[in-house]
Protein backbone atom coordinates (compact mmCIF):
# COMPACT_ATOMS: atom_id res chain seq x y z
CA UNK A 1 0.00 0.00 0.00
CA UNK A 2 1.38 3.42 -1.01
CA UNK A 3 2.08 5.68 1.94
CA UNK A 4 -0.04 8.81 2.02
CA UNK A 5 1.68 12.12 1.39
CA UNK A 6 1.77 14.71 4.14
CA UNK A 7 -0.18 17.91 3.52
CA UNK A 8 -1.02 21.08 5.41
CA UNK A 9 -4.46 22.56 5.98
CA UNK A 10 -3.96 26.32 6.36
CA UNK A 11 -6.76 28.34 7.96
CA UNK A 12 -7.30 32.10 8.27
CA UNK A 13 -7.56 34.01 11.54
CA UNK A 14 -8.69 37.58 12.01
CA UNK A 15 -7.83 37.43 15.74
CA UNK A 16 -6.47 35.08 18.41
CA UNK A 17 -9.91 33.65 19.24
CA UNK A 18 -10.49 32.69 15.61
CA UNK A 19 -6.97 31.26 15.37
CA UNK A 20 -7.55 29.02 18.39
CA UNK A 21 -10.93 27.95 16.98
CA UNK A 22 -9.24 27.00 13.68
CA UNK A 23 -6.58 25.00 15.53
CA UNK A 24 -9.20 23.21 17.60
CA UNK A 25 -11.09 22.29 14.41
CA UNK A 26 -8.06 20.71 12.75
CA UNK A 27 -5.87 23.32 11.04
CA UNK A 28 -2.23 22.30 10.52
CA UNK A 29 -1.29 25.98 10.28
CA UNK A 30 -2.96 29.37 10.64
CA UNK A 31 -2.18 32.70 9.01
CA UNK A 32 -2.87 35.94 10.84
CA UNK A 33 -2.16 39.64 10.40
CA UNK A 34 0.02 41.73 12.69
CA UNK A 35 -0.72 45.31 13.75
CA UNK A 36 0.25 46.65 10.32
CA UNK A 37 1.38 45.71 6.79
CA UNK A 38 -1.18 42.93 6.26
CA UNK A 39 -3.34 42.80 3.12
CA UNK A 40 -6.45 42.91 5.35
CA UNK A 41 -6.08 46.24 7.14
CA UNK A 42 -9.23 45.58 9.19
CA UNK A 43 -7.75 42.47 10.84
CA UNK A 44 -4.77 43.66 12.94
CA UNK A 45 -3.29 41.81 15.95
CA UNK A 46 -0.77 42.80 18.61
CA UNK A 47 2.48 40.93 19.17
CA UNK A 48 1.14 39.74 22.51
CA UNK A 49 -1.92 38.23 20.84
CA UNK A 50 0.21 36.56 18.18
CA UNK A 51 2.47 35.22 20.94
CA UNK A 52 -0.58 33.61 22.58
CA UNK A 53 -1.55 32.01 19.26
CA UNK A 54 2.00 30.68 18.79
CA UNK A 55 2.06 29.22 22.30
CA UNK A 56 -1.27 27.46 21.75
CA UNK A 57 -0.50 26.29 18.21
CA UNK A 58 2.88 24.78 18.98
CA UNK A 59 1.34 22.48 21.60
CA UNK A 60 -0.23 20.65 18.66
CA UNK A 61 2.76 21.21 16.37
CA UNK A 62 0.60 23.62 14.37
CA UNK A 63 2.46 26.40 12.56
CA UNK A 64 1.73 30.12 12.66
CA UNK A 65 2.37 32.36 9.65
CA UNK A 66 2.04 36.14 9.76
CA UNK A 67 1.06 38.26 6.78
CA UNK A 68 3.40 41.15 6.03
CA UNK A 69 2.11 41.27 2.49
CA UNK A 70 1.44 44.86 1.52
CA UNK A 71 3.69 47.03 -0.59
CA UNK A 72 5.63 49.46 1.59
CA UNK A 73 6.82 53.03 1.37
CA UNK A 74 10.46 53.88 2.07
CA UNK A 75 9.48 55.25 5.49
CA UNK A 76 7.56 52.06 6.40
CA UNK A 77 10.28 49.62 5.47
CA UNK A 78 12.31 50.00 8.67
CA UNK A 79 9.27 49.29 10.82
CA UNK A 80 8.39 46.24 8.70
CA UNK A 81 11.91 44.83 9.13
CA UNK A 82 11.65 45.32 12.91
CA UNK A 83 8.27 43.56 12.85
CA UNK A 84 9.78 40.53 11.08
CA UNK A 85 12.56 40.35 13.68
CA UNK A 86 10.04 40.61 16.52
CA UNK A 87 7.91 37.87 14.97
CA UNK A 88 10.99 35.67 14.76
CA UNK A 89 11.69 36.23 18.47
CA UNK A 90 8.22 35.11 19.55
CA UNK A 91 8.41 31.88 17.54
CA UNK A 92 6.36 32.64 14.43
CA UNK A 93 7.06 29.99 11.80
CA UNK A 94 7.13 32.14 8.64
CA UNK A 95 6.24 35.54 7.21
CA UNK A 96 4.16 35.99 4.06
CA UNK A 97 5.72 38.73 1.92
CA UNK A 98 4.79 40.74 -1.19
CA UNK A 99 7.21 43.67 -1.14
CA UNK A 100 10.58 42.94 -2.75
CA UNK A 101 12.14 45.72 -0.69
CA UNK A 102 11.30 43.76 2.45
CA UNK A 103 12.64 40.57 0.87
CA UNK A 104 15.88 42.41 0.06
CA UNK A 105 16.26 43.56 3.67
CA UNK A 106 15.64 40.01 4.93
CA UNK A 107 18.35 38.77 2.56
CA UNK A 108 20.84 41.53 3.35
CA UNK A 109 20.42 41.28 7.12
CA UNK A 110 20.42 37.47 7.05
CA UNK A 111 17.21 37.26 9.08
CA UNK A 112 16.70 33.56 9.74
CA UNK A 113 12.98 33.55 9.08
CA UNK A 114 11.26 31.35 6.49
CA UNK A 115 9.70 33.52 3.77
CA UNK A 116 6.52 32.63 1.90
CA UNK A 117 5.91 34.58 -1.30
CA UNK A 118 2.36 35.94 -1.19
CA UNK A 119 -0.17 35.27 -3.93
CA UNK A 120 -0.15 39.09 -4.21
CA UNK A 121 3.09 38.63 -6.19
CA UNK A 122 0.98 37.29 -9.09
CA UNK A 123 2.47 33.78 -9.10
CA UNK A 124 0.74 32.47 -12.20
CA UNK A 125 3.59 31.41 -14.44
CA UNK A 126 6.39 28.87 -14.25
CA UNK A 127 9.17 31.41 -14.84
CA UNK A 128 8.23 33.51 -11.81
CA UNK A 129 7.96 30.51 -9.48
CA UNK A 130 11.32 29.26 -10.79
CA UNK A 131 12.81 32.65 -9.93
CA UNK A 132 11.50 32.68 -6.38
CA UNK A 133 12.64 29.10 -5.86
CA UNK A 134 16.18 30.06 -6.89
CA UNK A 135 16.17 32.91 -4.34
CA UNK A 136 15.73 30.27 -1.63
CA UNK A 137 12.27 31.13 -0.29
CA UNK A 138 10.49 28.39 1.62
CA UNK A 139 7.16 28.55 -0.19
CA UNK A 140 5.25 30.18 -3.03
CA UNK A 141 1.51 30.84 -2.79
CA UNK A 142 0.09 30.13 -6.25
CA UNK A 143 -2.41 32.25 -8.15
CA UNK A 144 -5.99 31.03 -7.75
CA UNK A 145 -6.54 30.87 -11.52
CA UNK A 146 -4.13 27.99 -12.18
CA UNK A 147 -5.32 24.73 -13.68
CA UNK A 148 -4.42 21.34 -12.25
CA UNK A 149 -2.06 20.80 -15.17
CA UNK A 150 -0.31 24.14 -14.61
CA UNK A 151 0.17 23.31 -10.93
CA UNK A 152 1.67 19.98 -11.94
CA UNK A 153 4.04 21.68 -14.41
CA UNK A 154 5.25 24.11 -11.72
CA UNK A 155 5.72 21.32 -9.17
CA UNK A 156 7.64 19.09 -11.59
CA UNK A 157 10.04 21.95 -12.32
CA UNK A 158 10.44 22.77 -8.60
CA UNK A 159 9.89 19.45 -6.76
CA UNK A 160 11.52 20.57 -3.48
CA UNK A 161 9.61 23.87 -3.22
CA UNK A 162 6.49 23.96 -1.06
CA UNK A 163 3.49 25.04 -3.11
CA UNK A 164 0.47 26.57 -1.41
CA UNK A 165 -2.85 26.78 -3.23
CA UNK A 166 -6.20 28.23 -2.27
CA UNK A 167 -8.90 25.64 -1.78
CA UNK A 168 -11.92 27.57 -0.50
CA UNK A 169 -13.39 31.04 -0.03
CA UNK A 170 -13.98 34.35 -1.76
CA UNK A 171 -12.31 34.95 -5.11
CA UNK A 172 -10.63 38.15 -6.25
CA UNK A 173 -11.81 38.67 -9.81
CA UNK A 174 -8.38 40.00 -10.78
CA UNK A 175 -5.09 38.16 -10.68
CA UNK A 176 -3.92 38.91 -7.13
CA UNK A 177 -1.64 41.92 -6.93
CA UNK A 178 -2.82 43.11 -10.34
CA UNK A 179 -5.99 44.97 -9.32
CA UNK A 180 -5.81 48.75 -9.25
CA UNK A 181 -9.51 49.53 -9.60
CA UNK A 182 -10.04 50.47 -5.94
CA UNK A 183 -6.93 52.69 -6.01
CA UNK A 184 -8.01 54.30 -9.28
CA UNK A 185 -11.55 55.05 -8.12
CA UNK A 186 -10.93 56.29 -4.59
CA UNK A 187 -7.30 55.98 -3.60
CA UNK A 188 -7.80 52.80 -1.56
CA UNK A 189 -5.07 50.41 -2.68
CA UNK A 190 -5.66 46.66 -2.67
CA UNK A 191 -1.88 46.24 -2.56
CA UNK A 192 -1.83 48.30 0.65
CA UNK A 193 -4.62 46.34 2.36
CA UNK A 194 -7.36 48.92 1.76
CA UNK A 195 -9.46 47.43 -1.07
CA UNK A 196 -12.96 48.95 -1.28
CA UNK A 197 -14.19 45.98 -3.36
CA UNK A 198 -15.54 47.82 -6.41
CA UNK A 199 -15.77 44.39 -8.05
CA UNK A 200 -18.85 43.70 -5.90
CA UNK A 201 -20.67 46.83 -7.17
CA UNK A 202 -23.26 47.13 -9.95
CA UNK A 203 -22.29 47.93 -13.55
CA UNK A 204 -23.98 48.05 -16.91
CA UNK A 205 -22.37 46.32 -19.89
CA UNK A 206 -22.57 48.36 -23.09
CA UNK A 207 -21.14 48.41 -26.59
CA UNK A 208 -18.93 51.34 -27.49
CA UNK A 209 -21.83 52.44 -29.68
CA UNK A 210 -24.08 52.85 -26.64
CA UNK A 211 -26.19 49.68 -26.83
CA UNK A 212 -26.93 48.30 -23.35
CA UNK A 213 -26.36 44.53 -23.22
CA UNK A 214 -26.92 44.08 -19.47
CA UNK A 215 -28.06 46.71 -16.99
CA UNK A 216 -27.25 47.07 -13.28
CA UNK A 217 -25.67 43.66 -12.83
CA UNK A 218 -22.76 42.68 -10.60
CA UNK A 219 -20.64 42.18 -13.69
CA UNK A 220 -17.33 41.56 -11.88
CA UNK A 221 -18.73 39.52 -8.97
CA UNK A 222 -17.53 35.93 -8.73
CA UNK A 223 -18.90 32.93 -6.89
CA UNK A 224 -16.83 31.52 -4.03
CA UNK A 225 -14.10 28.94 -4.57
CA UNK A 226 -14.67 25.32 -3.55
CA UNK A 227 -12.05 22.82 -4.67
CA UNK A 228 -13.09 20.01 -2.32
CA UNK A 229 -13.82 17.63 -5.20
CA UNK A 230 -10.26 18.04 -6.52
CA UNK A 231 -8.21 17.46 -3.36
CA UNK A 232 -6.79 14.09 -4.41
CA UNK A 233 -5.59 15.40 -7.75
CA UNK A 234 -4.22 18.59 -6.22
CA UNK A 235 -2.14 16.46 -3.83
CA UNK A 236 -0.93 14.27 -6.69
CA UNK A 237 -0.03 17.36 -8.72
CA UNK A 238 2.20 18.79 -6.00
CA UNK A 239 0.15 21.03 -3.70
CA UNK A 240 1.45 20.80 -0.14
CA UNK A 241 -0.56 23.51 1.63
CA UNK A 242 -4.32 23.90 1.16
CA UNK A 243 -5.35 27.44 2.01
CA UNK A 244 -8.77 28.61 3.15
CA UNK A 245 -9.43 32.27 2.34
CA UNK A 246 -11.08 34.44 4.98
CA UNK A 247 -9.03 36.63 7.34
CA UNK A 248 -12.08 38.86 7.79
CA UNK A 249 -14.48 35.98 8.48
CA UNK A 250 -16.01 35.29 11.89
CA UNK A 251 -15.02 32.28 14.01
CA UNK A 252 -18.12 30.23 13.08
CA UNK A 253 -17.20 30.34 9.38
CA UNK A 254 -13.61 29.34 10.08
CA UNK A 255 -14.64 26.49 12.39
CA UNK A 256 -17.09 25.01 9.88
CA UNK A 257 -14.87 25.27 6.81
CA UNK A 258 -11.73 24.10 8.63
CA UNK A 259 -13.52 21.06 10.09
CA UNK A 260 -14.93 20.22 6.65
CA UNK A 261 -11.57 20.29 4.87
CA UNK A 262 -9.92 18.43 7.75
CA UNK A 263 -12.22 15.47 7.24
CA UNK A 264 -11.87 15.66 3.44
CA UNK A 265 -8.06 15.95 3.38
CA UNK A 266 -7.72 13.08 5.84
CA UNK A 267 -9.17 10.79 3.15
CA UNK A 268 -6.17 11.37 0.87
CA UNK A 269 -3.21 12.53 2.97
CA UNK A 270 -1.55 12.67 6.38
CA UNK A 271 -1.90 15.82 8.45
CA UNK A 272 1.29 17.71 9.32
CA UNK A 273 0.24 18.51 12.89
CA UNK A 274 -0.91 16.47 15.87
CA UNK A 275 -4.07 15.70 17.76
CA UNK A 276 -7.63 14.56 17.27
CA UNK A 277 -10.52 16.98 16.76
CA UNK A 278 -13.66 16.73 18.89
CA UNK A 279 -16.55 18.81 17.49
CA UNK A 280 -20.29 18.94 18.12
CA UNK A 281 -21.46 19.80 14.59
CA UNK A 282 -21.52 18.17 11.16
CA UNK A 283 -19.37 20.39 8.89
CA UNK A 284 -21.16 21.68 5.80
CA UNK A 285 -19.65 24.47 3.65
CA UNK A 286 -23.04 25.36 2.14
CA UNK A 287 -24.17 26.55 5.59
CA UNK A 288 -21.45 29.20 5.79
CA UNK A 289 -21.23 32.43 3.78
CA UNK A 290 -21.01 31.73 0.06
CA UNK A 291 -22.14 33.28 -3.20
CA UNK A 292 -22.58 29.90 -4.80
CA UNK A 293 -19.57 27.70 -5.51
CA UNK A 294 -17.16 27.28 -8.40
CA UNK A 295 -14.02 25.21 -8.88
CA UNK A 296 -12.84 28.13 -11.04
CA UNK A 297 -10.28 27.03 -13.66
CA UNK A 298 -8.90 23.86 -12.07
CA UNK A 299 -10.21 21.76 -14.96
CA UNK A 300 -11.98 24.01 -17.47
CA UNK A 301 -13.78 27.34 -17.82
CA UNK A 302 -17.25 27.29 -16.31
CA UNK A 303 -19.85 29.58 -14.79
CA UNK A 304 -17.65 31.22 -12.15
CA UNK A 305 -19.64 34.48 -11.96
CA UNK A 306 -22.64 35.59 -9.88
CA UNK A 307 -24.22 38.61 -11.54
CA UNK A 308 -27.25 38.58 -9.21
CA UNK A 309 -25.74 39.53 -5.85
CA UNK A 310 -22.53 39.69 -3.81
CA UNK A 311 -24.50 38.64 -0.71
CA UNK A 312 -24.42 35.20 0.84
CA UNK A 313 -26.59 32.69 -0.97
CA UNK A 314 -26.16 29.81 1.48
CA UNK A 315 -27.52 26.29 0.98
CA UNK A 316 -30.05 25.33 -1.65
CA UNK A 317 -33.44 24.39 -0.22
CA UNK A 318 -35.73 23.93 -3.21
CA UNK A 319 -38.27 25.92 -5.21
CA UNK A 320 -41.31 28.03 -4.39
CA UNK A 321 -44.58 26.19 -4.98
CA UNK A 322 -46.95 28.85 -3.61
CA UNK A 323 -46.81 32.52 -2.52
CA UNK A 324 -49.98 34.26 -1.32
CA UNK A 325 -51.79 35.75 1.68
CA UNK A 326 -48.59 36.62 3.48
CA UNK A 327 -47.00 33.17 3.37
CA UNK A 328 -44.99 30.99 1.00
CA UNK A 329 -44.64 27.27 0.55
CA UNK A 330 -41.36 25.67 -0.52
CA UNK A 331 -40.75 22.32 -2.17
CA UNK A 332 -37.94 21.11 0.12
CA UNK A 333 -36.87 18.13 2.22
CA UNK A 334 -34.95 20.26 4.72
CA UNK A 335 -36.30 21.31 8.11
CA UNK A 336 -36.72 25.06 8.57
CA UNK A 337 -36.87 27.10 11.78
CA UNK A 338 -38.16 30.53 12.83
CA UNK A 339 -35.46 33.20 12.38
CA UNK A 340 -33.75 31.26 9.58
CA UNK A 341 -32.68 33.58 6.76
CA UNK A 342 -33.92 32.75 3.27
CA UNK A 343 -32.53 34.13 0.01
CA UNK A 344 -33.80 34.34 -3.55
CA UNK A 345 -32.85 36.32 -6.67
CA UNK A 346 -30.64 38.80 -4.81
CA UNK A 347 -33.17 39.46 -2.04
CA UNK A 348 -33.99 37.83 1.27
CA UNK A 349 -36.06 37.70 4.45
CA UNK A 350 -36.25 36.07 7.87
CA UNK A 351 -38.83 33.46 8.82
CA UNK A 352 -41.22 34.84 11.44
CA UNK A 353 -43.13 31.62 12.01
CA UNK A 354 -43.97 28.30 10.39
CA UNK A 355 -47.46 26.80 10.59
CA UNK A 356 -47.76 23.38 9.00
CA UNK A 357 -45.94 23.90 5.67
CA UNK A 358 -46.69 27.62 5.49
CA UNK A 359 -43.70 29.95 5.96
CA UNK A 360 -44.50 33.49 7.13
CA UNK A 361 -41.77 36.03 6.22
CA UNK A 362 -40.85 39.06 8.36
CA UNK A 363 -41.73 41.37 5.45
CA UNK A 364 -44.03 41.30 2.41
CA UNK A 365 -42.61 39.25 -0.46
CA UNK A 366 -43.71 38.43 -3.97
CA UNK A 367 -42.00 35.38 -5.39
CA UNK A 368 -42.98 33.52 -8.51
CA UNK A 369 -43.65 29.80 -8.47
CA UNK A 370 -40.54 27.80 -9.39
CA UNK A 371 -38.03 30.36 -8.09
CA UNK A 372 -35.06 28.77 -6.33
CA UNK A 373 -34.82 29.41 -2.58
CA UNK A 374 -31.69 29.21 -0.45
CA UNK A 375 -31.05 29.39 3.31
CA UNK A 376 -28.19 31.74 4.18
CA UNK A 377 -28.70 31.66 7.94
CA UNK A 378 -29.51 28.43 9.82
CA UNK A 379 -30.14 29.31 13.48
CA UNK A 380 -29.90 25.70 14.72
CA UNK A 381 -26.59 25.14 12.95
CA UNK A 382 -25.24 28.40 14.36
CA UNK A 383 -26.13 27.19 17.86
CA UNK A 384 -24.18 23.98 17.24
CA UNK A 385 -21.19 26.00 16.01
CA UNK A 386 -21.18 27.96 19.27
CA UNK A 387 -20.33 24.85 21.29
CA UNK A 388 -16.57 24.76 21.91
CA UNK A 389 -14.48 22.44 19.77
CA UNK A 390 -11.55 20.67 21.41
CA UNK A 391 -8.33 19.27 20.04
CA UNK A 392 -6.44 16.65 22.01
CA UNK A 393 -3.26 14.66 21.65
CA UNK A 394 -3.41 10.89 21.98
CA UNK A 395 -1.36 9.28 24.77
CA UNK A 396 -0.47 5.68 25.59
CA UNK A 397 0.20 4.98 29.27
CA UNK A 398 2.06 2.08 30.83
CA UNK A 399 2.51 1.50 34.56
CA UNK A 400 5.13 -1.06 35.53
CA UNK A 401 7.39 -1.62 38.53
CA UNK A 402 6.58 1.69 40.18
CA UNK A 403 7.06 3.81 37.03
CA UNK A 404 4.40 5.60 34.96
CA UNK A 405 5.44 6.00 31.33
CA UNK A 406 3.51 8.32 28.96
CA UNK A 407 4.15 8.26 25.20
CA UNK A 408 2.18 10.61 22.95
CA UNK A 409 1.26 10.11 19.29
CA UNK A 410 4.48 11.82 18.17
CA UNK A 411 6.68 9.54 20.34
CA UNK A 412 7.40 12.20 22.96
CA UNK A 413 7.69 10.42 26.30
CA UNK A 414 8.15 11.10 30.01
CA UNK A 415 8.38 8.94 33.13
CA UNK A 416 7.22 9.50 36.70
CA UNK A 417 8.05 7.39 39.73
CA UNK A 418 5.19 6.22 41.91
CA UNK A 419 5.73 6.91 45.60
CA UNK A 420 6.20 3.54 47.22
CA UNK A 421 3.62 3.22 50.00
CA UNK A 422 1.77 0.47 51.74
CA UNK A 423 0.49 -2.39 49.69
CA UNK A 424 -3.08 -2.05 48.50
CA UNK A 425 -5.49 -4.27 50.41
CA UNK A 426 -7.55 -4.79 47.27
CA UNK A 427 -5.16 -4.67 44.26
CA UNK A 428 -7.95 -5.02 41.69
CA UNK A 429 -9.98 -2.22 43.26
CA UNK A 430 -6.82 -0.04 43.39
CA UNK A 431 -6.15 -0.71 39.72
CA UNK A 432 -9.76 0.13 38.83
CA UNK A 433 -9.62 3.39 40.81
CA UNK A 434 -6.27 4.37 39.22
CA UNK A 435 -7.55 3.81 35.68
CA UNK A 436 -10.78 5.72 36.40
CA UNK A 437 -9.01 8.75 37.91
CA UNK A 438 -6.11 8.87 35.47
CA UNK A 439 -8.56 8.75 32.57
CA UNK A 440 -10.24 11.97 33.69
CA UNK A 441 -8.41 14.16 31.19
CA UNK A 442 -11.05 16.88 31.61
CA UNK A 443 -10.11 20.08 29.80
CA UNK A 444 -6.51 19.02 29.28
CA UNK A 445 -4.88 18.83 25.85
CA UNK A 446 -4.64 15.02 25.97
CA UNK A 447 -6.84 11.98 25.65
CA UNK A 448 -5.87 8.42 26.50
CA UNK A 449 -5.58 5.93 23.66
CA UNK A 450 -4.61 2.99 25.83
CA UNK A 451 -3.58 2.33 29.43
CA UNK A 452 -1.79 -0.79 30.61
CA UNK A 453 -0.95 -1.62 34.21
CA UNK A 454 1.53 -4.46 34.23
CA UNK A 455 2.26 -4.72 37.95
CA UNK A 456 0.52 -4.20 41.26
CA UNK A 457 0.02 -0.64 42.45
CA UNK A 458 0.71 0.65 45.95
CA UNK A 459 -2.22 2.15 47.81
CA UNK A 460 -2.87 5.72 46.66
CA UNK A 461 -5.69 8.07 47.65
CA UNK A 462 -7.70 9.61 44.80
CA UNK A 463 -6.10 13.00 45.46
CA UNK A 464 -2.64 11.53 44.88
CA UNK A 465 -3.69 9.92 41.58
CA UNK A 466 -5.14 13.24 40.42
CA UNK A 467 -1.90 15.04 41.31
CA UNK A 468 0.09 12.43 39.38
CA UNK A 469 -2.14 12.87 36.33
CA UNK A 470 -1.75 16.65 36.33
CA UNK A 471 2.01 16.39 36.84
CA UNK A 472 2.38 13.78 34.10
CA UNK A 473 0.43 15.79 31.50
CA UNK A 474 2.28 18.98 32.43
CA UNK A 475 5.66 17.24 31.98
CA UNK A 476 4.57 15.67 28.71
CA UNK A 477 3.46 19.02 27.29
CA UNK A 478 6.78 20.58 28.27
CA UNK A 479 8.54 17.72 26.48
CA UNK A 480 6.37 18.27 23.37
CA UNK A 481 7.15 21.98 23.26
CA UNK A 482 10.85 21.32 23.80
CA UNK A 483 10.85 18.92 20.84
CA UNK A 484 8.89 21.24 18.50
CA UNK A 485 11.20 22.21 15.66
CA UNK A 486 10.78 25.39 13.66
CA UNK A 487 11.85 25.19 10.03
CA UNK A 488 15.45 26.13 9.33
CA UNK A 489 15.21 28.28 6.19
CA UNK A 490 17.50 27.95 3.22
CA UNK A 491 19.97 30.75 2.59
CA UNK A 492 18.32 33.51 0.61
CA UNK A 493 20.19 35.06 -2.31
CA UNK A 494 19.83 37.13 -5.46
CA UNK A 495 19.35 35.47 -8.83
CA UNK A 496 18.62 36.56 -12.39
CA UNK A 497 15.03 37.76 -12.88
CA UNK A 498 13.14 36.19 -15.76
CA UNK A 499 12.37 39.57 -17.41
CA UNK A 500 14.67 42.37 -18.53
CA UNK A 501 12.29 45.10 -17.31
CA UNK A 502 9.07 45.62 -15.34
CA UNK A 503 6.44 48.38 -15.25
CA UNK A 504 3.93 49.55 -12.63
CA UNK A 505 2.51 46.01 -12.41
CA UNK A 506 5.59 44.87 -10.46
CA UNK A 507 4.27 47.06 -7.60
CA UNK A 508 7.64 48.63 -6.82
CA UNK A 509 6.66 51.09 -4.09
CA UNK A 510 10.03 51.89 -2.47
CA UNK A 511 13.63 52.40 -3.57
CA UNK A 512 14.84 49.23 -1.85
CA UNK A 513 12.45 47.17 -3.97
CA UNK A 514 13.82 48.90 -7.05
CA UNK A 515 17.34 47.98 -5.95
CA UNK A 516 16.21 44.36 -5.51
CA UNK A 517 15.10 44.11 -9.13
CA UNK A 518 18.22 45.85 -10.38
CA UNK A 519 20.39 43.47 -8.35
CA UNK A 520 18.51 40.65 -10.10
CA UNK A 521 19.32 42.11 -13.52
CA UNK A 522 15.94 43.72 -14.15
CA UNK A 523 15.26 47.37 -15.00
CA UNK A 524 12.33 49.09 -13.26
CA UNK A 525 10.65 51.23 -15.92
CA UNK A 526 8.19 52.87 -13.52
CA UNK A 527 7.21 52.73 -9.88
CA UNK A 528 3.89 51.43 -8.56
CA UNK A 529 0.58 52.84 -9.75
CA UNK A 530 0.04 53.88 -6.12
CA UNK A 531 3.16 56.05 -6.42
CA UNK A 532 2.09 57.72 -9.66
CA UNK A 533 -0.73 57.00 -12.08
CA UNK A 534 0.75 56.67 -15.59
CA UNK A 535 -0.58 59.25 -18.04
CA UNK A 536 -1.31 56.59 -20.64
CA UNK A 537 -4.26 54.22 -20.55
CA UNK A 538 -3.43 51.29 -18.25
CA UNK A 539 -4.90 47.98 -17.12
CA UNK A 540 -6.76 48.37 -13.84
CA UNK A 541 -7.21 44.64 -13.56
CA UNK A 542 -6.60 41.51 -15.58
CA UNK A 543 -8.86 38.54 -15.05
CA UNK A 544 -9.71 35.06 -16.30
CA UNK A 545 -13.39 35.97 -15.85
CA UNK A 546 -14.76 37.04 -19.22
CA UNK A 547 -17.94 39.07 -19.58
CA UNK A 548 -18.29 38.10 -23.24
CA UNK A 549 -18.23 34.43 -22.25
CA UNK A 550 -20.75 35.10 -19.48
CA UNK A 551 -23.12 36.86 -21.91
CA UNK A 552 -22.80 34.18 -24.58
CA UNK A 553 -20.68 36.42 -26.84
CA UNK A 554 -17.44 34.42 -26.77
CA UNK A 555 -14.99 35.65 -29.45
CA UNK A 556 -17.43 38.32 -30.65
CA UNK A 557 -15.52 41.24 -32.25
CA UNK A 558 -17.83 43.72 -30.49
CA UNK A 559 -16.02 46.30 -28.33
CA UNK A 560 -17.51 46.64 -24.84
CA UNK A 561 -17.36 48.95 -21.85
CA UNK A 562 -18.49 48.85 -18.23
CA UNK A 563 -20.46 51.79 -16.86
CA UNK A 564 -20.71 52.16 -13.09
CA UNK A 565 -23.64 53.55 -11.10
CA UNK A 566 -22.19 57.08 -11.36
CA UNK A 567 -21.86 57.00 -15.15
CA UNK A 568 -18.10 56.47 -15.22
CA UNK A 569 -16.97 54.15 -18.01
CA UNK A 570 -14.22 51.53 -18.13
CA UNK A 571 -13.20 50.12 -21.52
CA UNK A 572 -12.77 46.34 -21.68
CA UNK A 573 -9.95 44.59 -23.48
CA UNK A 574 -10.44 40.95 -24.52
CA UNK A 575 -7.28 38.87 -24.90
CA UNK A 576 -8.88 35.82 -26.50
CA UNK A 577 -5.52 34.18 -27.20
CA UNK A 578 -4.93 33.85 -23.44
CA UNK A 579 -8.63 33.67 -22.57
CA UNK A 580 -8.33 36.79 -20.40
CA UNK A 581 -10.11 40.12 -20.00
CA UNK A 582 -8.71 43.45 -18.82
CA UNK A 583 -10.52 46.46 -17.35
CA UNK A 584 -8.86 49.65 -18.56
CA UNK A 585 -8.56 53.17 -17.22
CA UNK A 586 -10.17 56.12 -18.99
CA UNK A 587 -7.40 58.70 -19.57
CA UNK A 588 -9.83 61.51 -20.31
CA UNK A 589 -11.42 61.21 -16.85
CA UNK A 590 -9.27 62.37 -13.91
CA UNK A 591 -8.75 59.63 -11.34
CA UNK A 592 -7.87 59.89 -7.68
CA UNK A 593 -4.16 59.87 -6.98
CA UNK A 594 -2.91 58.77 -3.59
CA UNK A 595 -0.15 60.95 -2.11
Amino acid sequence: MTELKQTELLSPARDKETAIAAIDCGADAVYIGAGSFGARKNAPNSLNDIQEVVNYAHKFWVKVFVTVNTILTDSELEEAVKLVKDLDKIGVDAVIVQDMGLLKRIIDENIQMPVHISTQCDNRNLEKVNFFNKTGVSRVVLARELSLEKIKEIHNANPELELEAFVHGALCVSYSGQCYLSQYIGGRSANRGECAQPCRKKYSVETTGGKILAQNIHALCLKDFNASKHLKQMIENGVYSFKIEGRLKEAGYVKNITAYYRQELDKYSKKSSSGKVFISFAPNPEKSFNRGFTDYFLEKRGECFNFASPKSQGEYLGTVKECKDGYIKIETLKELHPQDGLFYEGDGFLINKIIDDKIYPNKPVKIKTGVKIFRNSDVEFEKELNFPAKRRIGVNIRVENGVINLIDEDSNSIELNLTQGEKAKNPEKMKETFIKQFSKTGESDFYIINMKINSELPFMPVSRINDLRREAFKDLMEERLKNYKREIPKKLNYTQYYKDSVDYRANVHNNTAKEFYEQCGCRVEEMSLETKLPKRQVELMRTKHCIKFALGMCKSPQELILRDEYGKIYPLLFDCGNCEMAVLSTPAVPAHKQP
